[in-house]
């Protein structure tokens, strides 16, 4: 069951937040390990509160957000020399893809010819509307 609510409820990230060791963390914000990775590398950045999309975030948790999703990728880039790109993505509310409703920031390395044609990139979310 998912739930689509802001309470925090059974929330897969506010249980995470105190259970997992971060990969890194800023201030207001953690990154761990994408449990279903689209690449090697894959990584999340969550408020360490409750917040249901994007859009309920603080100033501050965007900031700190911001910064480790910086950071992140500098420490990507120094450890994995076939990174040459990345797509940064949030899906919010259900008719968006979301599935947490506890905002996530997927930080997502990408490497030269892991896919066929990366045109378009995040348009891709809509079959048919990736290539223009």
């Amino acid at each position: 069951m998912t739930n689509h609510s802001s309470e925090p409820s059974c929330c897969l990230f506010c249980e995470r937040a105190t259970t997992v060791i971060p990969v890194a963390e800023q201030g207001t914000c953690i990154a761990f390990p994408d449990k279903y990775p689209v690449t090697e590398g894959h990584l999340l950045i969550i408020p360490k509160r409750h917040a249901p999309d994007y859009f309920s975030l603080t100033a501050e948790e965007k900031k700190d957000a911001d910064a480790l999703l910086h950071r992140l990728k500098d420490d990507i880039l120094q450890k994995d020399p076939s990174v040459t790109g990345f797509n940064i993505g949030i899906n919010n509310g259900y008719d968006a893809g979301q599935t947490v409703f506890h905002c996530h920031i997927h930080l997502i390395p990408r490497r030269k010819g892991d896919c066929e044609n990366p045109r378009g990139g995040v348009r891709g979310v809509i079959p048919g509307k990736r290539g223009y």
